[in-house]
């Protein structure tokens, strides 16, 4: 039996939604608590790639940044922010 991702991670989230202790709300003000901590290339590297879905070809014209350093500052974005959620 196979199980696509995107099929893994809706079950996910369904089960995540369906905790009586999930607060999205919650969840999405330390979020935003989180993105507000990055440094401003950070931020605006990760709100370009995980909000507006911005291919990193596309960043790297409008930023004069190469794609590997821009995928370095989302990466590194990334966990900055996992590590605030989870310590927050």
């Amino acid at each position: 039996m196979s199980v696509s991702l995107d099929e893994s991670e809706s079950g996910l989230g369904n089960k995540v939604r369906a905790d009586s202790y999930f607060d999205a709300n919650r969840l999405e003000w330390k979020l935003q608590l989180a993105i507000q901590q990055l440094p401003e290339k950070q931020r605006i590297v990760f709100n370009l790639r995980y909000y507006d879905e911005m291919p990193y070809e596309e960043m790297s014209r409008i930023l004069d940044t190469s794609e590997g350093a821009l995928k370095a500052s989302y990466h590194h974005a990334v966990k900055k922010i996992e590590d605030y959620i989870k310590n927050h």
